[in-house]
């Protein structure tokens, strides 16, 4: 474990266990319906796994207020080349990720058309987000960026007021986003996993999502800053409740909304980040209580997260390609064994834990060897 992982270990966890869940809430089995609360919300509304992807974010902000320490020892031009080459890699792998397999089988090798992959996504959000994080919080003073975030969030409720259908402008296919995504890329490149040419991870709502890295970075400055004692934690606990406070008052005008990324929902979910981190300060870092090192398992995940969130979202691909009596790999093994002993949405869910303890693994044969990748 590196030096600032071993000072602040509830930084690392943090990562650690939004990863996991990441993939328990992404690879759910076959055969059932996961249980409510692994699933996003329809529409607006909030879920468990709602908070995931922003918590990432929020994680990235953390890592980010180590990491650009370095970036005050050099020079503009070398800052600006660091942050777009790393911009480029994360976008770039994650452009990647959706167009694999690049070749497919059928009576041979076909190379897969780009016609219809997806530009956006998850990866992509977070390379934008850390770019412009970086840039900002670099450039300009903390109050400036504190000033700029808070822009963003309303300047986006009134884009999607102003440019959305005026009938139902926060509605799935009336909303500013939408229209913005299918002018840029048009529908074949959009996500389609609502039915209709929709992506969740827009153009336009990666602009309140950068607020999700600021919150992450400043946080992880407040703790390196204040240390790891009652006032650290107290103080980030009553920001936490003050933006789900303030995030309450706004869903009722701007509905707390994953897949439009609203801004009421930026407040609530930094507002639970902030809360589940200052417990985590309060457990292991006031009161280490770690025993039996069960933090561990949550470090190891969180060394290596993009190798392992990527290998999380292709392992099952090409498993899925082999055919067993008639259906493919993954739905016959939850057939033949989850949904056998444990019909339903537990079924589902073991199969979950199971593969994240598969890439868990991974995880930990990598750091065993002292293998970090990083872009």
């Amino acid at each position: 474990m590196d030096k600032s992982s071993s000072r602040f270990l509830s930084l690392d966890v943090f990562r650690g266990m939004t990863l996991c869940f990441m993939i328990i809430v992404n690879t759910p089995g076959s055969g059932a319906a996961p249980f409510s609360p692994l699933e996003h919300a329809a529409w607006h509304g909030f879920t468990p796994t709602d908070l995931v992807f922003p918590s990432f974010l929020f994680a990235v902000g953390n890592a980010m207020s180590f990491s650009m320490k370095r970036y005050q020892e050099m020079g503009n031009a070398a800052v600006l080349s660091k942050i777009f080459r790393r911009t480029l890699l994360i976008f770039l792998i994650g452009y990647l990720m959706y167009w694999f397999p690049f070749f497919l089988t059928n009576g041979g090798f076909h190379l897969k058309p780009i016609a219809h992959t997806r530009i956006m996504g998850v990866l992509q959000r977070i390379a934008l987000c850390y770019c412009f994080a970086s840039l900002m919080i670099h450039f300009l003073s903390k109050q400036t960026v504190f000033i700029l975030s808070g822009l963003f969030l309303v300047i986006y409720w009134i884009i999607l007021l102003v440019y959305g259908n005026p009938a139902d402008p926060l509605s799935m296919t009336g909303n500013a986003g939408i229209y913005l995504d299918k002018f840029l890329f048009g529908p074949d490149h959009l996500y389609h996993g609502e039915g209709i040419p929709f992506d969740p991870e827009g153009v336009l709502s990666t602009l309140p999502a950068i607020v999700n890295v600021v919150v992450g970075y400043y946080a992880g400055k407040f703790i390196q800053q204040k240390g790891k004692g009652y006032d650290t934690t107290t103080k980030l606990l009553l920001t936490g409740c003050l933006f789900i406070f303030l995030a309450l008052c706004w869903n009722m005008v701007f509905p707390i909304n994953k897949k439009l990324w609203s801004s009421s929902f930026v407040l609530v979910t930094t507002g639970l980040d902030l809360v589940i981190l200052s417990a985590l300060i309060y457990t292991l870092e006031v009161n280490n209580w770690n025993k039996g090192n069960w933090a561990r398992f949550f470090t190891t995940m969180g060394k290596n997260p993009l190798p392992i969130y990527v290998l999380s979202e292709i392992l099952l691909i090409p498993v899925s390609m082999i055919i067993i009596s008639g259906s493919n790999a993954v739905d016959w093994i939850n057939t033949a064994f989850y949904q056998t002993i444990a019909p339903g949405p537990i079924g589902s869910l073991l199969f979950a834990i199971s593969f994240m303890l598969i890439c868990w693994l991974v995880a930990y044969i990598l750091d065993k060897r002292k293998i970090y990748i990083r872009v």
